[in-house]
């Protein structure tokens, strides 16, 4: 049986309950009309927001109030304060605001406990039965937005796939722009393509990984900003598309190359906006396909640095580039120097040698191979610029030899 004090609690409590039911709508224009005072951010407002973040106030009081009326009873608080506001609102009102939108209406109605009860005990019950229940808002709160957060989180990552995607496959459209731009891409110019292989973790995890790293600062002596960086895990490859990169790209992108996994990290030639993205991507995927022919390959390389391997296993572009910007200015500036670069690695980079099978002084063979690295920015005598050279002759005889008589 209910002892007299019992029944006199709950007696008071229903008094109070229906004080609050009759109140609701009055602590809720007050509510209101305190924000507009205090938030500038409420003021700026559309007039529907507005009208939502009212409804939102209304329906705090009305479900503190049921709580209230049978407080051991569990309920699901997000659905009853938040539910009535469309999922656009939370896009609008941030955290912070939201934060200070309920702070502000659990002020309003602490400031008028004395108005809704009659006893000193009426008014410790009500005071108590707020404190309780802003806990329970403060969770529904963080609950809220962390589901949006992941909700956003899981669209961008898809997003990002996309825009990675389509980089590969050589869509050059402004539906790429828009998608980057909604991801928050800032770069405009100075972009690269970096490919590798994928570290053995959580894709989610390695393009996180991916992105503080791009954030920092790139390289010591670096002064630029941090990175803009889309990356992608695509089977056992992490793909980089990288904006911003001013500079020599090996130097800027030293730091990202940490986040692959062990083996070559190719970066593909700088392009001068995100729609050319796919030319850079290219390239540093054959560059990937044909670093096993340079084990000694610094990490990362640039995709130009392979050109000789690339070309090798049937990259017509690589070949091409050797032609063009090797052989063919070789050969313009006359034959010559294609002879003596030719007996030079034939004779081992031997001057004297080359000198006596051409029947010139060697200072002769040595002011033509200085030629040789004006034109083409490669040095004879170094190992990896013969070796390139060597395959440029190569390919620059084959091409003569198939053109028509």
């Amino acid at each position: 049986m209910d002892t007299s004090r019992e029944t006199q609690q709950r007696d008071s409590r229903a008094d109070t309950v229906r004080r609050l039911e009759k109140a609701t709508g009055s602590l809720a224009a007050a509510a209101i009309a305190r924000m507009e005072q205090k938030f500038s951010w409420y003021r700026n407002m559309p007039p529907e927001n507005r009208s939502w973040v009212g409804l939102v106030a209304q329906a705090g009081i009305a479900a503190f109030t049921e709580w209230f009326r049978h407080p051991d009873q569990k309920a699901a608080v997000s659905a009853d304060v938040f539910g009535t506001a469309p999922r656009e609102l939370t896009r609008a009102v941030s955290l912070q605001q939201t934060v200070q939108m309920v702070r502000t209406t659990i002020e309003v109605v602490e400031d008028r406990i004395d108005g809704l009860t009659e006893t000193a005990e009426e008014s410790r019950i009500l005071r108590e039965g707020m404190l309780r229940y802003s806990r329970e808002i403060a969770f529904a709160t963080a609950q809220i937005y962390a589901q949006t957060a992941e909700l956003r989180g899981a669209w961008d990552a898809r997003l990002e796939a996309l825009i990675v995607d389509a980089v590969l496959r050589g869509e050059e459209d402004d539906a790429l722009l828009s998608r980057a731009s909604t991801l928050g891409w800032a770069a405009r110019t100075d972009i690269t393509v970096m490919v590798g292989h994928a570290p053995n973790d959580d894709p989610e995890a390695v393009v996180d990984g991916m992105h503080r790293a791009g954030r920092h600062r790139p390289a010591p002596g670096y002064d630029g900003p941090g990175l803009s960086v889309l990356a992608g895990v695509q089977g056992d490859r992490l793909i980089a598309v990288v904006g911003g990169v001013t500079g020599d790209p090996v130097v800027v992108l030293r730091a990202l190359a940490g986040q692959f996994a062990p083996g070559p990290v190719v970066i593909g030639p700088v392009v001068g906006e995100l729609t050319a993205a796919s030319r850079s991507a290219e390239a540093a995927l054959s560059g990937l396909r044909s670093a096993v022919a340079w084990p000694d390959a610094p990490r990362p390389v640039l995709a130009d640095d392979l050109l000789p391997e690339r070309a090798i296993a049937g990259d017509e572009l690589a070949r091409v580039c050797l032609l063009e910007e090797i052989y063919r200015p070789l050969a313009e500036a006359g034959s010559a120097l294609l002879e003596t670069l030719s007996v030079y690695l034939e004779q081992a980079a031997s001057l004297e040698a080359a000198a006596r099978i051409l029947f010139v002084h060697p200072n002769t063979v040595r002011y033509r191979l200085r030629r040789v690295t004006d034109i083409t920015g490669l040095t004879p005598s170094q190992a990896r610029s013969a070796f390139t050279l060597q395959i440029a002759l190569v390919l620059g005889r084959l091409a003569e030899a198939s053109k028509p008589l």
